[in-house]
């Protein structure tokens, strides 16, 4: 907890509150105090509207102490907007959240990271690049922000990891509650490796099919550039893709998203190209467009070189296929 007590925390749990507005209450008060003696009209001259129903600030404050306690005994972090800890990125967006709860490490502002999402239920050949990019990618230093999603979002997370450094995911749930649950063992090695999990939401918040959207604003705000590796038509990978576009991020599209396959939807990533999305076919492609150089040693060990990493896809590949090996 920092010098402002839980101000930041209460101020995230008040109702009926737009983001931005607690974003105004979090830059006009500095203590509890200051915030406990307002009165409804205070609020209402400092957000320059009606509040139509106030709230009992101490029952808040009971909440935000109890979310307190449960993630000091669940090795929960929260870091507030007004936090200098608070990732420089998200403070950059139009509606960042007030208050984000983590597992492990935040990622080093100074290095980039690269976005990989997609569909739920990918084709073999968008899981199986999926994989080969995040971990050829992981190769030259570079971690994936994924959402820990069944399908591309699971694959992008496994090749990254298999190259060695840390990964992060954007939770539509609590950091303590893993969704899919089938997920947790991935979850843990992403902290296990240094990496994060990261969500607005407290610890105890369910999967609500209506977090995973807002969510998705956070996966494009962490990234530097955003890669739709496959999307059908309706696709949430398409909303990141268009957060990313409002926040003035690079969107790719996968050269896999787009090849021919009558069995599975790719018209969402088909229609990423046709409006002029570049197409990534290697992390090379990604690594040239960063400006970044490429040894001859580095590149010789891309394309999922290994024994370790040929071993981790074919069990991620059969996980994905419901197989055994």
């Amino acid at each position: 907890m920092n010098d402002r007590g839980l101000l930041d925390l209460i101020i995230s749990l008040l109702p009926g509150f737009k983001i931005a507005e607690k974003t105004l209450l979090l830059q006009a008060f500095d203590e509890e105090r200051e915030l406990f003696i307002q009165s409804k009209r205070d609020i209402e001259r400092l957000l320059k509207r009606e509040i139509k129903h106030f709230w009992d600030i101490s029952e808040i404050r009971d909440r935000a102490d109890r979310i307190d306690t449960i993630c000091a005994m669940r090795s929960i972090k929260w870091v507030s907007w007004a936090s200098a800890e608070y990732p420089p990125l998200l403070r950059e967006m139009y509606d960042p959240p007030s208050v984000i709860f983590y597992r492990g490490v935040l990622p080093n502002p100074e290095k980039s990271l690269l976005g990989m999402v997609g569909t739920r239920r990918p084709s073999p050949e968008a899981a199986d690049q999926a994989f080969k990019l995040a971990c050829d990618i992981g190769k030259a230093g570079v971690s994936v922000v994924s959402g820990l999603a069944f399908g591309i979002d699971a694959m992008s997370h496994r090749g990254n990891l298999c190259a060695g450094v840390p990964g992060y995911a954007v939770l539509g749930s609590g950091v303590d509650e893993i969704y899919p649950s089938t997920n947790r063992q991935l979850a843990k090695r992403i902290l296990d490796l240094g990496g994060a999990l990261i969500s607005e939401y407290p610890p105890g918040t369910g999967p609500k099919k209506w977090n995973f959207p807002e969510r998705n604003r956070i996966i494009a705000a962490l990234s530097r550039s955003v890669l739709i590796v496959e999307a059908p038509q309706k696709s949430g990978a398409l909303i990141t893709g268009n957060f990313a576009l409002d926040q003035g991020k690079e969107l790719w599209a996968a050269s896999s998203g787009i090849r021919p396959n009558a069995a599975f939807d790719k018209r969402g990533t088909e229609k990423l190209a046709q409006d002029g999305a570049q197409i990534i076919y290697r992390a090379r492609d990604i690594l040239e467009k960063w400006g970044m150089e490429i040894t001859a040693g580095e590149e010789d060990n891309m394309v999922s070189g290994g024994e370790i990493c040929r071993r981790e896809f074919i069990s991620s590949l059969a996980d994905f296929l419901d197989i055994e090996v």
